[in-house]
């Protein structure tokens, strides 16, 4: 590699560094994303054009055709995708990332394996190689499995003592790959079964898991991609690839360990345990705390206008109706009637890590307003007004009162601890959690029933007049 491509190596390298440090808060993170990407298409010049290595004309049309297709298809997508359908445009770019480590990893075999058998590949080479192929299957078939599910297009799957055929078939994973790696086998058909075993581990390991869990598994596919990119860094001797994919492995890992943290689970939970859909349904206890209390928009107008102090939890109901645009308007507007207004962002909220953020953000909320959780709870008894708009299971106080419930000891928003609460939701239908809200039940508690850009527009009218 010649001394000019290596500077470009480097500064390639920094620029992700930069970027993914502007990227760890909302003001900056535009910027960040904007630096990292200019240093990822300055490596992929000098990558084509510096490298020492012989490439076809006819080679140079195909690679710079794909690239051309890929900016317009990725811009076109980026600027036409909706907020609701961010996760799952996040669960398809990961997925993407896998399918491009397994294709790596079968052209590496095929150059490296079978050529000459004097000269067969190290066990190092053919670890990686096979790590490539594994592991970008998993997240290959996980990822679009977990496309669908977000989507609404693939309900949960649970096979009878699935948690136990997942676990062996890792296992049978790892011990196959072990196998072949040991054996320094040249044989496509071992390959085969091992890529085969691992699109249907990936496809066992999501199909379960319910949409409330979704947060945590975008993140850890997220690090299974970036690991992906960094073995086909080491199959190519690239840095950029390599850093890059350790940059991508090591932060999805971080996020994972607090989404876990933040639904009360373990790492090892999340991989090996029973997360998702049943195992909520089967802690619900179906308590209520008694009947509920049913509100307009013209009194919940009249409790948020002589409020001084409003805290405002946003939910995944609020990225449905698209009511971020309204919701900032009723902010602006008890503002200026003198209002406290802050919102209270829980990391799990929505579908997938910093959801909430984002939503807010493309109405251009103040970005101090946004409150994380162990910051805003110890404010809840001294506000006024809480106005709850499509959140569930991030407020219920189950998880703090109810030991037999499935969502007990997860840290919540304690919304129950403020003077009164308004909730904003269509129905009494329980959340992804499978059980019901205490929260809807409380004496300081009332409903405010309808879609949250109806409902908020209606609000903002009524305050409006007064």
């Amino acid at each position: 590699m010649n001394i000019i491509l290596s500077i470009i190596y480097l500064i390639s390298t920094i620029t992700f560094v930069i970027g993914l440090k502007l990227l760890g808060h909302p003001e900056t993170a535009k910027k960040g994303n904007l630096i990292a990407a200019i240093g990822m298409v300055v490596a992929i010049i000098g990558t084509l054009f510096l490298h020492d290595f012989e490439v076809p004309t006819i080679n140079y049309v195909l690679i710079g055709a794909a690239l051309l297709v890929g900016t317009v298809l990725g811009y076109i997508i980026a600027m036409k995708v909706a907020m609701t359908k961010m996760p799952e445009l996040v669960s398809l770019f990961n997925g993407f990332g896998g399918g491009s480590a397994l294709l790596i990893g079968l052209v590496e075999f095929s150059k490296n394996v079978g050529v000459d058998p004097a000269l067969k590949p190290s066990a190092a080479i053919t670890a990686t190689i096979l790590s490539a192929i594994a592991i970008g299957s998993i997240t290959f078939t996980g990822s679009l499995v977990a496309w669908a599910k977000l989507n609404g297009s693939m309900k949960d799957v649970r096979l009878p003592k699935y948690n136990l055929i997942n676990n062996v078939l890792f296992l049978a994973l790892v011990a196959f790959a072990s196998y072949i790696t040991v054996v320094n086998t040249d044989s496509y058909l071992l390959v085969y079964i091992l890529l085969f075993v691992s699109l249907i581990y990936g496809y066992l390991f999501v199909a379960p898991i319910g949409g409330a869990d979704m947060p945590v598994v975008i993140s850890l596919l997220n690090s299974l991609t970036g690991i992906a990119a960094a073995i086909t860094g080491i199959l190519y001797g690239n840095m950029v690839m390599l850093v890059g994919g350790i940059l991508v492995g090591s932060a999805g890992l971080i996020l994972t360990f607090v989404m876990c943290k933040a639904m009360n689970r373990s790492l090892s939970n999340v991989i090996f345990g029973a997360f998702g859909g049943d195992a909520a349904v089967a802690g619900a206890t179906g308590k209520t705390g008694g009947s509920i209390k049913k509100t307009t928009a013209s009194d919940s107008a009249v409790l948020l206008n002589y409020a001084s102090k409003v805290v405002i939890v946003p939910g995944y109901g609020l990225a449905v109706a698209q009511a971020q645009h309204v919701i900032h308007e009723l902010e602006l507007l008890l503002t200026e009637k003198g209002v406290d207004v802050s919102y209270a962002i829980h990391p799990v909220a929505g579908r997938m890590p910093g959801h909430m953020n984002v939503l807010l953000a493309e109405s251009n909320v103040d970005y101090d307003k946004l409150i994380e959780m162990d910051d805003i709870n110890p404010q809840f008894p001294n506000t006024d007004v809480v106005l709850v708009v499509g959140a569930n299971d991030v407020v219920n106080p189950a998880a703090h009162n109810d030991p037999s419930s499935p969502i007990y000891g997860m840290p919540i928003l304690d919304v129950e601890n403020a003077k009164h609460i308004i909730v904003n939701k269509r129905s009494m239908n329980a959340g992804y959690a499978g059980i019901e809200n205490e929260l809807f039940f409380n004496q300081k508690t009332s409903m405010l029933f309808g879609d949250a850009k109806s409902a908020l527009t209606e609000l903002v009218s009524e305050l409006k007049n007064m």
